[in-house]
């Protein structure tokens, strides 16, 4: 493709020389066919020594290079391009005569379903829907178009997921979330009779977990992107646009609000309100509602400034224990000899 061609694609402005472009990679490792980009100022310097063939880049640094895209935004741009010279996923189309597909439900025509799938009664597969093999695909489970189910996935009952949705291999969507009741020592299991509900455009991590409600419906916003390994319980709400880092847990009826991002292993307990665009660091522990634009971090949660500081008084603490210890010894010894005057 030449490099034009991809510039028109994406909606950029060429600079340079015209070229053919072949793929991307780093400004390390690309070569002279592939595409390349600056995102950070940091990186400037190795303008000078890439081999890439054309660089997607702000205007300001155009001139060190051949070949440029302008952008204003290099590295959403640069995703732009990532999706021309993507390959999707799979080598087979329509449906593969080892799957097994209930003769109740409705598979579009122009979906494809691999070997060993297993599509149950009332399931709704949407048009260019592709469901990979292993995947289970539970009772009136409904696939709204353009979903993709990885292989090895659990789709249970009465779940529903809307437009463009992808689940990665391994997730599983609506299982039981984790309710008992205490009953003379012994734990009664508590059924889980609601439902799951993806809304267009959410991507599930592999190996991830979203529980089916208690009641109604544990649902995830449009647009969000939960990571691998995260743990959504029953009940559990986000709003649109929100991001669950690898191994974050949300306990039951907790609510997310929009924009909301939880860093890696972030832990949340059951029935708190987090506020729109809220933030929480790497293996924070909250336990209180957090408002709206909070950053923060800790276990417990400490707004972020407060943890900062709290965290540089941490490493002196080795060093205030030995102040503090030669104190004593000196308080200690001032009176005695006080005692003694006495």
């Amino acid at each position: 493709m030449l490099l034009s061609e991809l510039a028109g694609l994406i909606g950029l402005k060429m600079a340079g020389k015209d070229k053919e472009i072949s793929g991307l990679n780093t400004l390390e490792l690309a070569g002279p066919t592939e595409l390349s980009f600056l995102a950070n100022a940091k990186y400037e310097s190795a303008l000078a020594v890439t081999k890439a063939g054309a660089i997607v880049l702000e205007e300001k640094y155009a001139d060190q290079v051949e070949s440029a895209l302008i952008s204003e935004n290099p590295y959403m741009d640069l995703a732009k391009a990532m999706h021309v010279f993507a390959r999707p996923q799979g080598c087979l189309e329509g449906i593969h005569e080892l799957a097994f597909i209930h003769h109740e439900a409705d598979v579009d025509d122009s979906a494809t379903v691999y070997p060993f799938a297993f599509i149950g009664k009332g399931a709704k597969i949407g048009p260019n829907c592709k469901v990979f093999a292993g995947a289970y695909i539970g009772e009136d489970v409904v696939l709204g178009p353009g979903c993709i189910i990885y292989p090895n996935c659990s789709i249970m009952a009465g779940t529903v997921i809307g437009t463009g949705c992808i689940v990665q291999p391994g997730a599983v969507i609506g299982g039981d979330g984790f309710g008992y009741a205490q009953v003379s020592g012994k734990h009664m299991k508590i059924p889980q009779i609601g439902t799951v509900e993806l809304q267009d455009q959410v991507e599930i991590g592999a190996n991830a977990c979203v529980d089916r409600a208690a009641l109604d419906v544990t649902r995830i916003g449009a647009g969000s992107k939960i990571d691998n390994l995260v743990q959504i319980a029953h009940n559990v709400t986000t709003g649109e646009d929100c991001l669950v880092i690898s191994q974050s847990g949300v306990a039951g009826s907790t609510k997310l609000g929009k924009g909301v991002v939880l860093a890696a292993q972030a832990g949340l307990v059951d029935n708190i309100k987090i506020g729109d665009g809220a933030v929480i660091g790497a293996q924070a522990g909250v336990t209180n509602d957090v408002p709206a634009g909070f950053m923060g971090a800790g276990s417990p949660l400490l707004e972020k400034g407060n943890f900062l500081r709290s965290s540089i008084y941490h490493r002196k603490l080795p060093d205030m224990a030995k102040k503090m210890s030669a104190l004593e010894k000196r308080i200690k010894a001032l009176e005695a000899e006080l005692s003694k005057e006495d």
